[in-house]
């Protein structure tokens, strides 16, 4: 194959990773909301600082790996990936977080009878 073919593909990777890599993320803020209950303000505050993270870390992708010309593709890779990973693994991981959530508000409320 021609160097710019395993470019591309190499570029293609690293979109679909960056977007697998920014929905863990996601859910690791998910998974602090459940253990650390806050305000709808703070949550605002939160998703608004990852989406400017999200923003510059596939920015950052583009400037690293492609001198900093836009490639749509790989934007819409790293979008792509962030939903396929939403609707497959963070259904699931929302799942979890709802039973764990229960567990541990039952558990609040238990040791607030005391």
């Amino acid at each position: 194959m021609s160097p710019n073919i395993h470019f591309e593909a190499r570029l293609l990777v690293l979109g679909m990773a960056t977007g697998v890599g920014l929905m863990v993320l996601y859910d690791l803020l998910r998974l602090f909301r459940v253990l650390v209950h806050h305000g709808w303000l703070w949550v605002g505050v939160e998703d608004l600082g990852y989406w400017i993270f999200a923003g510059f870390t596939v920015f950052y992708l583009l400037y690293r790996e492609n001198d900093g010309a836009l490639r749509l593709y790989v934007i819409s890779t790293v979008l792509l990936s962030m939903i396929a990973y939403d609707r497959l693994l963070g259904a699931f991981f929302r799942k979890v977080l709802k039973k764990m959530g229960r567990c541990f508000r039952i558990g609040v409320s238990k040791g607030n009878q005391r």
